[in-house]
C-alpha cells in the first residue's frame, strides 16, 4: 500500500492486487504500462505472474521486488521478461527513478514484432497464416491479415487513421480513411471483438484506434 501511495502523490493511476490471482487476471484484461510484481504473494507468486503476461503478449514494463537479494531471484526475473529487479528496503526516490527509466524506455523503444498472437478466444499465426476463433478455423483477407498484424505489432499505442493508412494501404491515394473504420468493423466481427464494446481494438474518439491484448 506504501507504494501505491508514492505513485498516487506523484500523479500514476494505479490500481492494486491483494493476491496473485486477482493480479494476474487485472494484467491480463487490463492495459498497463507498467506492472510492480512483490515475488512473494498470495496465491500466484510474481515470477509466475511475469512468466504469464509475457506469454499473453504484455508489452508494458515489469519491476520486480522482492525482500530477497540473491543474484539467483534476479538472474530468474530478468530470464523470464522482468525489465529491473529491485531488493527491498528500497528508497522511494530509487523505485519512482527506476520507474521512469522504465517508462521512458518502453515509450521510445520500437516493439518487438509478433509472429503468433493469442487474446481472447483467438489465436493466429502470421507467418502461416493460418488463424483460429473457438478452435475454428476463420479466413482473413490479405488487407485484414495486414492491419492486424499492423495494430498488433503497435499494441498499446493510439494509431491515427492517417497512420494506418500510411502503412497499410501505402498511402494509396483512392483509399480513404472511411476505408480503415470499416476494415476495422469486418475485423472485429472476424475476431469476436464486441463493435459496441471492444476489448481488442478500442476506439479511441477523435485520436483514432489502439489494440490492447
Amino acid at each position: 500500500m506504501i507504494v501505491a501511495d508514492l505513485l498516487g502523490v506523484e500523479g500514476y493511476t494505479v490500481k492494486i492486487a491483494h493476491d496473485g490471482n486477482a493480479g494476474l487476471r487485472q494484467a491480463i484484461e487490463e492495459p498497463f504500462d507498467l506492472l510492480i510484481l512483490d515475488v512473494m504473494l498470495p496465491g500466484i507468486g510474481g515470477f509466475e505472474i511475469c512468466q504469464s503476461v509475457r506469454e499473453h503478449g504484455f508489452a508494458g514494463a515489469v519491476l520486480m521486488l522482492t525482500a530477497r537479494g540473491q543474484v539467483a531471484d534476479c538472474v530468474r526475473g530478468l530470464e523470464i521478461g522482468a525489465d529491473d529487479y529491485l531488493p527491498k528496503p528500497f528508497d522511494p526516490d530509487e523505485l519512482l527513478a527506476r520507474i521512469n527509466a522504465l517508462l521512458r524506455r518502453i515509450h521510445q523503444e520500437p516493439l518487438t514484432p509478433v509472429t503468433k498472437v493469442r487474446f481472447g478466444k483467438f489465436t493466429g499465426d502470421f507467418a502461416s497464416g493460418k488463424f483460429f476463433r473457438n478452435g475454428e478455423a476463420i479466413k482473413l483477407s490479405g488487407k485484414e491479415k495486414e492491419l492486424l498484424r499492423f495494430l498488433v505489432n503497435q499494441r498499446g499505442r493510439i494509431l491515427p487513421r492517417e497512420t494506418i493508412l500510411e502503412q497499410v494501404w501505402k498511402g494509396q491515394s483512392f483509399i480513404t480513411e472511411r476505408t480503415v473504420d470499416v476494415h476495422i468493423s469486418w475485423l472485429r466481427q472476424k475476431l469476436g471483438d464486441d463493435p459496441q464494446s471492444p476489448r481488442h481494438i478500442v476506439t479511441v474518439r477523435g485520436e483514432g484506434y489502439r489494440f490492447e491484448m
